[in-house]
């Protein structure tokens, strides 16, 4: 069937209003190819990312058959297919029909569901400018080919997406700019404000301790130094949480450098190259801050071990101390704003966080993160 030029300019035009109002990644997508298939022949879409490596992510999906939803999607998300690999070879500039499919092929060979009577796809590389991000594929019944107009209409629609991707990506860039920016004016105020009272206060109380001669009076000036130089700490953690030197020289040595600043050794075991997105570093490093600063905190030991592994697909960070546990009663135990924080954290970026511990036998926590 052809499609009306006038239709797909109206199409076209409700496609880039949903792109340009959504600034959500997942749901941008989600929603243009939802409204593809609303307007046009097409019946089912989805959208893979791809890295430079050639590793590809399932981003998005819409009206999917069940044999290609079964077990979360597993014939999109593993294994290898033409449509990839010319991608990633650099072969696949333009809309094109896609022969045979790999994936397709193996969920109607599997019988795990009904394919749909959708045998073949199209596909089309989502980029901006000379950067891409991925691929979009679309496929409908009983459909081995698709009209030139209809790859023309998945080419403006994929011209529409990746403009979009790379406006979010920007966006997205801005605004860490600006958090760093704001992180650094607030720690560089905090050592000059705060950190330089703090710092005169302990002085001030030792002078206190060392020109007393009454016993109560000096008690008091070192009870004072002692409850300040303790406030000083806290601010000098608290300072580099905002504002970590050590992290432009790398994940390790990062975490290294605040366990150091906390008065911690920590033995350390690194499998694999660490070339961590930044976004990753960062999450990975305020994680392991909290633990550290946990262990100086509650531990009772000024030990600890850490094992950073990096695989092909995520990256394992684990961190233990031979200090004094606590309970993991969940029906007893009521989780701290640390740890709630450190979940948090990894389950932005979709890892998670796992606890090992018990009375007099250490904690263990073990951190995972996919990239």
């Amino acid at each position: 069937m052809k499609l009306s030029e006038h239709s797909n300019v109206i199409l076209l035009k409700e496609i880039a209003e949903l792109l340009n109002e959504e600034t959500d990644m997942e749901r941008m997508l989600t929603g243009a190819i939802r409204k593809l298939l609303d307007g046009s022949n097409f019946e089912t879409a989805w959208i893979f990312f791809i890295d430079e490596e050639g590793k590809h992510r399932l981003m998005a999906r819409a009206n999917l058959p069940s044999a290609l939803e079964e077990d979360e999607c597993r014939h999109l998300q593993k294994g290898g297919c033409w449509c990839v690999k010319r991608y990633h070879d650099g072969d696949l500039e333009k809309a094109s029909n896609i022969i045979a499919c790999q994936r397709i092929e193996n969920s109607i060979t599997e019988k795990t569901g009904d394919h749909g009577n959708i045998t073949h796809h199209a596909t089309v590389p989502l980029q901006s400018g000379a950067e891409k991000f991925g691929l979009l594929n679309i496929a409908a019944p009983d459909r081995e080919r698709f009209s030139a107009d209809e790859l023309a209409l998945l080419e403006s629609v994929a011209f529409q997406i990746g403009s979009a991707i790379k406006r979010i990506g920007l966006t997205r860039q801005e605004q860490e700019l600006a958090l760093v920016t704001e992180r650094n004016r607030l720690a560089r105020d905090l050592h000059d404000s705060v950190n330089q009272l703090l710092f005169s206060v302990t002085l001030t109380a030792r002078g206190g301790v060392e020109m007393s001669k009454e016993p109560a009076i000096r008690e008091t000036f070192s009870d004072i130094q002692h409850l300040t130089q303790e406030a000083l700490n806290e601010m000098r953690a608290l300072i580099w949480q905002l504002r970590p030197k050590g992290l432009e020289s790398g994940l390790l040595e990062g975490i290294k450098g605040y366990a150091e600043m906390l008065g911690l050794e920590l033995e350390t075991k690194v499998n694999g190259v660490i070339q961590l997105p930044s976004r990753i570093e960062e999450t990975l490093f305020r994680i392991a801050q909290e633990a550290l600063n946990n262990i100086r905190k509650h531990a009772g030991t000024d030990r600890g071990q850490l094992f950073l592994s990096v695989t092909q697909t995520d990256v394992l960070l684990v961190l233990k101390d031979d200090g004094r546990g606590f309970v993991m009663d969940e029906k007893l135990y009521i989780p701290s704003i640390g740890m709630l924080s450190m979940k948090e954290r990894a389950k932005s970026e979709g890892g998670t966080v796992e606890w090992s511990s018990a009375m007099n036998k250490g904690t263990e926590i073990l951190v995972r993160i996919p990239y």
